[in-house]
């Protein structure tokens, strides 16, 4: 049975909805996409909610329009901005020797237990990287295991309450309400790793407008995220103060001339600031050097921040940067240049069905990056923003009944259902009918008495008036 899902990336520059159907085999096809300006955010974060939910709408209707369906709840990516992050631990014992869900579960919860969380942070995800069965390390998956003993040991992403809260209500305001989310470093990660290189470990910047990203993963889970906040707009701010010439016509100046190659002597005629009725003219020299200074600070505090986790040793496949700022040409020869010769890729959102031309551009690889998280791409076991644990062999719930007030949760594990199976009926089921049947009982033994007391009262009046005449 198919089951429509949406997913909104906000970026920091844009917003893209996509509503896609994803098959019980968990492919997914795209039927609906949407893109929007995105407005009322700074560094990805809400600033301001009316304009932030207009941004949204505009996008989700666009997706509407085109899916030809409608939906009410989605999930969600948040910028790194506000979040930190820590690791814990927990350890719990097999009272019946083999591990299920159950003790999977019991586990990832007490990791989380004792993590040392903040009063005003809320938990986004909880990543196992370490599983330990008994005194053996690094299980890949302990699922069916015989152990006396699991142990875990957690990467553990958090954020402030008030963001979180705040982008909830700038997607309540849009027309839907959140259902899940994601760290928007996390879905990119997502979209554009493949098994090798989630295998041997590799750092995935996604480089934006105004923000990037980067998570680092290693033996298939998340090990380290960070925020930087630097990207693409920046160039164009550096362009329009050097060459005296407005906004948007430096972004033009990035999008036609932005490489990192030797550059040409040749002029170039731009308008100047505050004066549209005046021109000069700039060397693409001046431009080249511009940009090259930025692109070089950009990749150097993307360095600092790999060299920062500790984990540079276990990123065996290196560093894949995706994102709109990875379109300037040169970006590749200089990283490696930067991060000591490290392998570097390039990469744009792999491919799913559906996909539109559009969509297939490295800046998509957020949006790109949820539909395959609701397709089973997450982490094969990890604690959401609902603290509900996920797993790959989850089954999803669909709604039976679309107006119904609560809508479904994509992909959550099973809980007890609420109508229970005449064949295996639930405690609270049988104690029901038996209180039923008590009460019935109990008001047929009420009635009995005042019928019998009616031909008792007759007889005794009677006797009283045959005594007195």
């Amino acid at each position: 049975m198919k089951r429509t899902v949406l997913a909104i990336d906000i970026g920091s520059t844009k917003i893209c909805a996509l509503i896609a159907e994803i098959d019980d085999d968990n492919s997914a096809q795209i039927i609906g996409a949407g893109i929007a300006k995105a407005q009322g955010l700074r560094k990805g974060s809400i600033t301001n909610i009316e304009l932030a939910s207009k941004s949204i709408k505009s996008a989700l209707n666009d997706a509407k329009r085109v899916a030809g369906t409608e939906l009410r709840s989605a999930i969600v990516t948040i910028s790194g901005a506000y979040t930190k992050s820590l690791n814990s631990s927990g350890i719990v014992n097999i009272p019946n020797k083999e591990i299920t869900i159950n003790e999977i579960q019991r586990v990832m919860h007490t990791s989380l237990y004792n993590a040392n969380i903040p009063n005003e942070f809320e938990v986004l995800h909880a990543l196992p990287y370490n599983f330990k069965v008994d005194d053996q390390d690094f299980i890949e998956d302990p699922l069916g295991m015989n152990a006396a003993r699991l142990e875990v040991e957690t990467h553990i992403i958090t954020t402030q309450k008030s963001n979180l809260n705040n982008l909830r209500k700038a997607v309540k305001a849009a027309g839907v309400d959140v259902d899940s989310v994601i760290l928007s470093g996390y879905a990119s990660a997502i979209a554009v790793l493949n098994v090798d290189e989630k295998e041997l470990g590799a750092a995935v910047v996604d480089m934006g407008g105004n923000t990037s990203n980067i998570v680092i993963h290693s033996g298939h889970a998340i090990r380290y995220n960070d925020f930087l906040g630097v990207g693409s707009n920046h160039i164009t701010n550096d362009l329009s103060m050097a060459l005296h010439t407005p906004l948007h016509t430096a972004d033009n100046v990035k999008i036609n001339y932005g490489s990192l190659y030797t550059p040409s002597n040749d002029l170039i005629e731009l308008p100047v600031i505050g004066d549209d009725s005046s021109s000069h003219e700039v060397s693409l020299e001046v431009v080249h050097n511009v940009i090259y200074a930025r692109v070089e600070e950009t990749l150097m505090i993307i360095a600092q921040s790999i060299e920062k986790s500790g984990l540079k040793e276990h990123m065996g496949a290196g560093v894949v940067l995706t994102g709109g700022f990875t379109k300037i040409e040169g970006l590749r020869e200089l990283a490696v240049a930067i991060l000591d010769n490290m392998p570097v890729r390039l990469a744009k959102p792999s491919d799913i069905g559906g996909l539109f031309d559009t969509l297939r551009d490295p800046s998509y690889s957020g949006a790109v990056g949820l539909v395959k998280y609701l397709a089973g791409g997450y982490t094969p076991y990890e604690i959401d923003v609902n603290r509900r644990m996920r797993h790959t062999s989850e089954e999803p719930i669909t709604s039976q009944n679309p107006a119904q007030e609560e809508t479904p949760k994509y992909g959550a594990t099973p809980s007890i259902p609420t109508s229970p199976s005449p064949a295996e009926p639930t405690t609270t089921s049988v104690r029901e009918e038996r209180k039923v049947k008590t009460s019935k009982m109990v008001n047929i033994a009420d009635k009995k008495p005042v019928q019998g007391d009616q031909p008792n009262l007759i007889s005794k009046f009677w006797n009283w008036a045959t005594q007195l005449f």
